[in-house]
């Protein structure tokens, strides 16, 4: 079997989707799949929904505001459709950067879809690509030739057009690097060796950031070799591991909320971590920066100080908001969007942990679709805890902490920020991942 036809294997083994029935209510009143002939059914709900607010998860008037398994695929069930036909021919067939992109939404209501494609994403680009093998008889490196087009110029259009298609809300400039990453034949290549470090090394000091050139030298792709080396070698002489001081940790704290609360920011999304650690004196990375203040700080200083612990009431407002978003998959879920006024102490990274571990809690949930999977937890969490179940505590939005002093003459003061994203990666606006803070 040939690399490419692997690599399509591949991509269709890891891709997943999950099964959502037409006629899941609204409400959160559980059922059973076996009694669902019992009851009549309402319309159908439209995929996709934002998630639930938890004051009507939990009947509550709202306050004053001031990772992969095995998964079941059923391709059948009906996705999000852009309800603009010149808006979707646009973004399958304009090659638009983010700059435009962003643009467009502002002048013209353009919507979008950014961030990680989702496993039924991966399929359905899957099934475009081979559909487009197969129509004009192509043979797979005659395919390879056209997705690693080395003059960009020369570029396909067609074939980009055709697959972008396939898929509801992406821009075409999104679905080329995409594509282009999932089929880079120098793709997983296992874990970094002391001797390709010292050879990336060598290579960023005689060509400095020029991945694609850095990339033929040290025969890893070049957004492997740029994250290994802002990740791993950069500052390497005065990088810091192991457990965080409480300096550090008062340290971080402050750097965050002057680059993000004092500058009408949020605290969980718009942070550049490349940003911060240039703050902290590169003696923590980016990723390090990063997995303490989402994992760690966040809820901490959002808690008044104090260390929140998850509680039942907390699993079930989860269960609920998933639910409430009517998707086909987990994979789907734009985890950022959970959190609201009166329940924001838990970071999108934290949610979806949290959610996983629930979800591995079912026996047998590699081999269940993700409805078969919520009609589980929704029979779980069907009740709300009681009130002596749930720990008091202060919940503030990030909109209320109250900022630090101004820093005394001669400190650092706020630096220039631009939104940036909190995932282990950094995203481009036209959903290409780019683990660069420029």
């Amino acid at each position: 079997m040939s690399k490419l036809a692997g690599v399509l294997k591949t991509l269709g083994d890891a891709a997943a989707a999950a099964n959502v029935p037409l006629g899941v209510p609204p409400g959160f009143i559980p059922h059973l799949p076996s009694h669902s002939n019992m009851h009549p059914q309402p319309p159908p709900q439209p995929m996709g929904q934002p998630p639930s607010t938890s004051g009507a998860i939990l009947n509550t008037a709202p306050k004053s505001t001031k990772t992969t398994h095995k998964r079941v695929l059923d391709m059948s069930l009906p996705g999000p459709e852009h309800g603009n036909p010149d808006h979707a021919h646009m973004l399958a067939n304009k090659w638009m950067n983010a700059t435009k992109l962003a643009e467009m939404v502002k002048t013209q209501g353009l919507v979008y879809k950014k961030g990680k494609f989702s496993a039924i994403e991966e399929e359905q680009l899957r099934a475009a690509i081979e559909a487009f093998k197969a129509g004009r008889g192509l043979t797979d490196d005659q395919l390879q030739d056209i997705i690693f087009q080395k003059n960009e110029k020369g570029k396909d259009n067609a074939f980009w057009s055709e697959i972008t298609s396939a898929l509801a809300l992406r821009p075409i400039i999104a679905v080329y690097h995409h594509v282009r990453r999932a089929f880079h034949p120098k793709k997983q290549q296992g874990k970094w060796m002391p001797e390709e470090d010292a050879v990336l090394k060598q290579a960023v000091a005689d060509l400095g950031q020029q991945w694609e050139k850095v990339s033929e030298i040290v025969g890893r792709m070049s957004s492997d070799c740029r994250d290994r080396y802002r990740n791993h070698i950069a500052n390497r002489e005065v990088r810091v591991t192991g457990a965080w001081t409480k300096e550090e940790e008062q340290e971080l704290t402050a750097i965050v909320t002057e680059m993000t609360i004092q500058q009408g920011k949020d605290f969980d999304n718009d942070v550049f971590w490349g940003k911060v650690s240039d703050r902290m004196g590169n003696r923590r990375g980016r990723q390090q920066c990063r997995i303490k203040w989402t994992d760690s700080l966040s809820k901490t200083v959002k808690n008044e100080g104090q260390k929140p612990r998850w509680s039942a009431q907390d699993a079930y407002i989860l269960v609920h908001k998933v639910d409430s978003m009517n998707v086909r998959d987990d994979t789907e879920i734009d985890w950022k969007t959970l959190p609201d006024s009166d329940w924001n102490l838990w970071s999108a990274h934290s949610l979806q942990r949290r959610w996983l571990t629930m979800k591995r809690g079912i026996k047998g949930y590699e081999d269940m679709t993700h409805q078969e999977i919520m009609d589980i937890l929704r029979v779980k969490k069907a009740h709300l805890p009681p009130a002596s179940a749930a720990r008091k505590r202060k919940v503030i939005s990030a909109a209320n902490i109250d900022e630090p002093a101004d820093p005394e003459p001669g400190d650092a003061g706020p630096s220039g920020t631009q939104e940036g994203a909190s995932d282990s990666q950094d995203r481009d606006a036209d959903g290409s991942t780019d683990d660069s803070d420029a």
